[in-house]
């Protein structure tokens, strides 16, 4: 377990945040993903003791809850959303700043500065001021940053944030590197869906302070029932909509179809209705809903709960929060 989120709740003002949330966050890469003001970065402030929660306990790794903050950050890394560059200071100093901030002698804050830099790919940009970056460069020196210390737990706030295609599939492949090959728990933040299904092995989905869906992300956009994509031969044949128990066909295109079964029915009934009418189904395979799917399908649910409009797509999915929200 990387962290752990019992009862918390965080209010700014008279604004809950974040609603009573129990919550793991496991081993490996886990996203985030919630709309602009879900309660992302409340979380992510609350498990770094930046903010303090209204109600509940929050723990990370084995840090005790009542340890000092900079016992808990000696451990962990955290990029934020931000942009956190020092005035007039260049990479390499901004870096190893930070190193020394968090608990290193002077001499092993330089050393790592320079490998953290060389990690991201900036070693050759490690003597210019930070405020001449491209935004690209920034994420990856605020990345730099994270990792100077070598910590075992890494809080990454909208990484992508800002940046280019090119830029953003350098970060992610950063990500996975840091995760598959240098074994770091990462807690990846993000309201991008596409950057939770690249990198991520766990999903956790917010929608206005609440916890609406978690699990492993092949576990949570498995369909409840079962779902097979295939066609027929001849591209003519009408298969009915539904068929014995538990089977339901939707037709896509000529000849193109979906079959729908309920736990326990067998996939050789579409096989078998098929050749009884004198056809038969090729190219059979299951279908996995998309995240997207599963996200959209999800806040709508939360949101009729509520009594609220269901968001759009653009709605659930804006490219930028306020300035108001993006600290939620």
């Amino acid at each position: 377990m990387t962290a752990r989120l019992d009862g918390v709740t965080v209010r700014y003002g008279e604004r809950v945040a974040v609603a009573d949330i129990d919550l793991d966050f496991p081993v490996g890469i886990c996203g985030l993903l919630g709309r602009n003001g879900a309660g992302k970065s409340s979380i992510l402030k609350a498990m770094l003791g930046l903010v303090r929660p209204a109600a509940g306990r929050v723990q990370v790794l084995d840090v005790p809850a009542d340890a000092p903050g900079t016992v808990l950050r000696e451990r962990v890394g955290y990029m934020p959303e931000r942009d956190a560059h020092l005035p007039r200071a260049s990479g390499f100093e901004m870096v190893a700043l930070l190193g020394r901030l968090s608990g290193m002698p002077r001499r092993d804050a330089w050393r790592r500065a320079h490998e953290a830099l060389y990690l991201v790919g900036l070693e050759e940009e490690r003597y210019r001021s930070v405020a001449t970056y491209s935004a690209g460069m920034r994420q990856k020196a605020k990345l730099a940053a994270a990792l100077v210390h070598d910590p075992e737990v890494l809080f990454l706030d909208e990484p992508t944030n800002g940046l280019d295609p090119a830029g953003r599939s350098e970060m992610l492949e950063l990500i996975r590197q840091l995760g598959k090959e240098h074994g770091k728990s990462i807690v990846l933040s993000t309201h991008i869906l596409q950057d939770v299904e690249s990198v991520c092995d766990h999903v956790i989905v917010l929608e206005a302070g609440r916890v609406v869906v978690r699990g492993a992300l092949a576990d949570v956009t498995r369909s409840a029932g079962q779902e097979f994509g295939f066609e027929v031969a001849p591209v003519d044949l009408t298969l009915p909509a539904k068929f014995g128990d538990g089977v339901v066909v939707r037709e896509h295109s000529e000849g193109r179809y979906t079959a729908t079964l309920e736990p326990g029915v067998a996939p050789g009934c579409v096989f078998a209705a098929g050749a009884a009418l004198g056809g038969a189904v090729r190219r059979f395979g299951q279908v996995r809903r998309s995240l997207e799917s599963t996200f959209l399908a999800s806040v709508a649910g939360h949101a009729a709960a509520r009594g609220a409009a269901a968001p759009t797509v653009g709605e659930s999915l804006g490219d930028r929060p306020s300035r108001q929200e993006s600290d939620s």
